[in-house]
């Protein structure tokens, strides 16, 4: 059983490829209403750990359960963002068609968008500030601007437990400023995110749980005593060779209080 304040319980959980294994053994939990960052190095699993949990990928051992029910069960409540080089971009769909996407899953695919529907399509762009493009095709805009259309699809799912993978990668500053100010609104709604992230600096500043992956599981828990020198050498090993280097990850950023989130 999972802890009644819990979103996501991993256990045992084992993926590998060609008889390689990407993840072993992995167990963990995820308490609800966190912002939660996996880190690690490349190759570590941590694209991996989300496809695992949305079902993209078949688990050669252990067992997944969201809100203590099998995916299927749930599938309206969780929403997954996958990298943006996933995706086929030249896809000939308008901004606002992507988004409607998000809603598919509530209107069941043959039946039409009602009124409803398309305001919550518009609510959710003018909330990434990407209202104006909504006629664009997908093709014509950036990295960043597409990073938010993608967020804006999710959000127009409606879900209570969110997986993205890699938000911040590619974009500029404001986009990723956009980006997580509108994941801790979500957090403070009781939202549970859990967010794949590669840039060690903005870990504390960001994310209030912490997930430490190094095909094994290195560590996990909040990230004030979690994110520590000790984990972080064991999570990158060699590959953050000077130990000044982690210290200057740590003294960097301060760790978010209510007053400088």
């Amino acid at each position: 059983m999972m802890n009644e304040n819990s979103v996501l319980k991993v256990n045992s959980l084992t993926v590998g490829y060609t008889r390689k294994p990407v993840l072993w053994g992995i167990d963990f939990e995820i308490p609800r209403g966190k912002i939660v960052g996996i880190v690690g190095p490349n190759g570590a699993g941590k694209s991996t750990l989300l496809k695992s949990i949305m079902g993209v990928i078949p688990i050669t051992n252990g067992s997944v359960k969201i809100f203590d029910q099998s995916l299927d069960e749930v599938r309206k409540r969780v929403s997954y963002v996958p990298q943006r080089e996933s995706v086929d971009w030249d896809f000939p769909a308008s901004v606002f068609d992507v988004v409607m996407m998000g809603r598919y899953g509530r209107l069941g695919l043959l039946n039409r968008p009602r009124k409803a529907d398309k305001e919550v399509v518009l609510d959710c762009l003018e909330k990434v500030g990407m209202a104006d493009f909504a006629r664009r095709q997908i093709s014509q805009l950036s990295g960043g601007q597409q990073q938010r259309v993608f967020i804006a699809r999710a959000l127009a799912q409606q879900a209570d437990f969110y997986l993205l993978d890699e938000p911040f990668a590619g974009v500029d500053a404001a986009t990723e400023e956009t980006i997580i100010q509108l994941l801790r609104k979500m957090s403070e709604e009781n939202k549970t995110l859990i967010v794949v992230h590669h840039d060690l600096q903005s870990v504390k500043k960001y994310f209030d749980w912490i997930i430490m992956l190094n095909v094994n599981l290195v560590a996990h828990g909040p990230t004030e005593t979690t994110f520590t020198e000790e984990n972080i050498k064991k999570t990158y090993g060699g590959k953050l060779t000077l130990l000044s280097d982690v210290r200057n990850i740590l003294a960097n950023t301060p760790y978010p209080t209510k007053e400088n989130k």
